[in-house]
């Protein structure tokens, strides 16, 4: 065949070439562009998964053997160092994306366009651009930046075992660049002031470790009765004195001016544990009485308790039960005499009532407890007078502007400013307080009476 016949198959034939090799070089950009989403996905996963894991986690699975777990707390213990491997990581892979994935997208969509007849060059090349950018953006978004983040975010001890040993082969390997980068930033925030700290965990405040038991225990990794444990605690150091103790006038002691036979008429009737011992009064404490030491006695008219008696303690009105709790522990003595500024003995206090302050109401096999609360009609209650006021408002949804009262009967005294009878009614602001049992100026039971739309029925202890 002639040579001249012989050029357009040639021609073909190159051309056919040239196409295969165009197709071939944007394969190739695809399949980088691809890989460099995933690296950039990946690198954010590894970042978010430092940043949310707690440490304590990852220690017990250092523990328990569990496959990676050295490697993940070898990032952990180096998180600055590690944190600034994956923004690196994350830097490279976007810039090489941007550079590789719009050529990539832009062949792709030529094509498209001369086949609709789309053929000026410039309009080719803007449309190429914006798709190619849209589809670049919306693929980095989805897979190389929410999916994992979220993943990350609700999985973070999962996802930094998976990230743990390829996160550490980067770090090894960039570690020179990023050491050099590093200390430029260090230099830099130091001219602004700014200077390296030793500390990098995150502290909260009470109120943001409230809110994540409450999380804890709505996604069910808390009981009931753990959260209402943690809060108690919390709750524990701001009680002082003066809120949990017993009042004086209730309570029972040992008479030194009475006859022995009517003193042990009352420790049987009353069956405590420990009693004060008394001259006439509180006002003159001599010591406590523990009932064990009565049972190696023989006890007769003639018996004197003083002989059984151990000295007694005394605390202020106002010390926090945090501190009464270790004055127990350092004492061994478990009976606290209450005193005020005047130093009267106000009332007494005992370990029961310290621990109460944790773990709720605890009645031995003794004691008699009347509720404090309790439900008489449509929003009305029937309520002690001992009754705290800080409970009050809490079981019945109230608030009382008396913020140095205690108790129910010292919030009625406040606003009737005198004494309280029985049979009074006295307006607590929008509620209705009658008197149904009054003693010594005090009031022993009172009916509140709840407007309805401020009623509430009493909460689970």
């Amino acid at each position: 065949m002639p040579p001249g016949q012989m050029l357009p198959h040639v021609s073909l034939l190159m051309s056919a070439s040239a196409d295969a090799g165009s197709w071939t070089r944007t394969l190739g950009l695809l399949t980088i562009a691809a890989a460099l989403v995933l690296a950039n996905g990946f690198f954010v996963a590894a970042e978010f998964a430092l940043v949310k894991i707690r440490p304590s986690r990852i220690d017990a699975r250092v523990r328990e053997g569990v496959r990676f777990a050295a490697t993940a707390r070898w990032l952990i213990s180096r998180l600055e160092q590690s944190l600034s491997a994956c923004q690196l990581g994350i830097t490279m892979a976007s810039l090489a994306l941007g550079w590789v994935g719009e050529p990539a997208f832009a062949t792709l969509v030529v094509p498209v366009l001369n086949v609709v007849h789309v053929t000026g060059e410039n309009t080719q090349h803007v449309i190429a651009f914006i798709v190619a950018f849209t589809a670049i953006t919306a693929l980095h978004l989805i897979i190389g930046e929410q999916a994992p983040k979220i993943f990350s975010i609700r999985e973070p001890e999962k996802m930094l075992l998976w990230c743990a040993v390829p996160m550490k082969i980067f770090y090894l390997v960039s570690y020179p660049l990023m050491a050099a980068l590093s200390g430029t930033t260090a230099w830099l925030l130091s001219r602004m002031g700014l200077h390296e700290s030793d500390t990098h965990g995150e502290t909260f405040t009470e109120t943001e470790i409230r809110a994540l038991v409450h999380q804890a225990r709505v996604r069910g990794e808390l009981t009931h009765n753990e959260q209402t444990l943690i809060e108690a605690i919390f709750e524990f150091d701001n009680q002082v004195c003066r809120r949990i103790m017993l009042p004086r006038h209730d309570v029972d002691f040992v008479d030194l001016t009475r006859p022995v036979s009517e003193t042990m008429a009352m420790i049987r009737r009353t069956r405590h544990t420990r009693y004060p011992v008394c001259e006439g009064s509180l006002d003159d404490v001599v010591g406590v009485l523990h009932i064990k030491d009565l049972l190696r006695e023989d006890i007769d008219d003639s018996f004197d308790f003083r002989t059984v008696a151990r000295p007694p303690r005394k605390v202020p009105e106002t010390l926090p039960v945090g501190r009464l709790l270790r004055h127990f522990q350092a004492t061994h003595q478990l009976m606290a005499f209450v005193i005020d500024e005047h130093g009267t003995v106000v009332g007494i206090v005992t370990l029961e009532n310290v621990m109460e302050q944790i773990v709720g109401d605890v009645a031995d096999e003794f004691d008699i407890e009347t509720p404090e609360i309790v439900p008489d009609g449509p929003g009305q209650f029937v309520v002690l007078g001992t009754t705290p006021v800080e409970d009050i408002e809490k079981r019945l949804n109230l608030t009382f502007s008396a913020p140095d009262v205690d108790t129910l009967s010292g919030l009625l005294m406040h606003y009737s400013q005198g004494i309280v009878d029985e049979g009074q009614t006295i307006r607590l602001e929008s509620v209705q307080a009658d008197v149904l049992e009054a003693s010594g100026g005090r009031a022993v039971r009172v009916r509140l009476t709840i407007p309805e739309d401020s009623a509430s029925a009493p909460a689970r202890s």
